[in-house]
């Protein structure tokens, strides 16, 4: 396995000690918590947005690609271990929101260059021949390019 450099892990800096915390800031915090003075609006709270890896070079653009593209992989390999239905739903939905679509092709015509058949079931309708029954394994597209085909079970002429 290759070892991956990666802009978001953690460098030696980042466990040096943060010091103390003088009384009062403390003060001010415990307020704010309580709800006894206004909070603070808070700082930016979004990650690097991709004109802004652009602006910093060729190179940190190409590396958050590639990082994105490891933590997707990440993603899959959890989603497919995962026992919850829950856990399943939660991943799928992230992932969506990043623009990585789960494929369940149920009822659609199978296609052998974006589904792998894992079984077949034998029919006497005749309009079922050839058309995908059931999803065993769900695929996933990023962008309409294909990660995974979905491996499916497909309806064949007895």
């Amino acid at each position: 396995m290759t070892s991956v450099v990666s802009w978001f892990r953690r460098r030696s800096a980042d466990d040096s000690p943060t010091g103390q915390i003088p009384g009062a800031q403390l003060a001010k915090i415990i307020d704010e918590v309580e709800g006894t003075t206004a909070a603070q609006p808070p700082s930016n709270t979004d990650v690097n947005r991709v004109s802004d890896l652009a602006a910093a070079g060729p190179e940190a653009l190409e590396q958050a690609r590639a990082d994105r593209q490891e933590l997707i992989q990440l993603c899959l390999y959890a989603l497919d271990r995962a026992r919850s239905g829950g856990v399943v739903e939660r991943l799928e939905q992230g992932l969506a929101r990043v623009g990585v679509e789960a494929v369940r092709p149920d009822g659609q015509r199978f296609d052998p260059s974006v589904h792998e058949a894992g079984g077949a079931i034998k029919t006497d309708d005749p309009a079922l021949d050839g058309v995908v029954a059931e999803t065993e394994v769900v695929g996933f597209t990023d962008g309409g390019r294909l990660l995974r085909a979905p491996v499916v079970t497909v309806y064949t002429k007895r």
